[in-house]
């Protein structure tokens, strides 16, 4: 299994409804792309304050490499990559991205 985890520091511009476009963008890649096994997406709630502005993330978790690697060149999840890079504060630097297996 593999845990592809996204990190966001949205633009402080980017109204709640894009944000939530963006990730419903992101959960609707799991009907069209085989091995996604689940998307969960959400707003920071840690209360330890380590955040490093990252405010909001993804993790999309795929059956095995294979299936992340399907995803990175899909162009359906390019186009939502495109969407969330624009709305990330700093564009692509406004964003960290971080695979592990589980």
């Amino acid at each position: 299994m593999i845990f592809h985890c996204v990190f966001v520091r949205f633009r402080a511009d980017v109204p709640a409804t894009e944000k939530q476009a963006i990730y419903d963008g992101i959960a609707a890649l799991k009907n069209v792309i085989d091995g996604i096994i689940e998307v969960k997406s959400g707003a920071n709630v840690s209360p330890e304050g380590l955040d490093s502005g990252y405010s909001d993330g993804f993790i999309v978790t795929f059956e095995n490499a294979a299936a992340r690697d399907v995803y990175l060149e899909h162009p359906d999840h390019k186009a939502v990559g495109e969407r969330l890079v624009a709305a990330a504060a700093g564009g692509i630097s406004g964003l960290l991205v971080f695979d592990m297996r589980g």
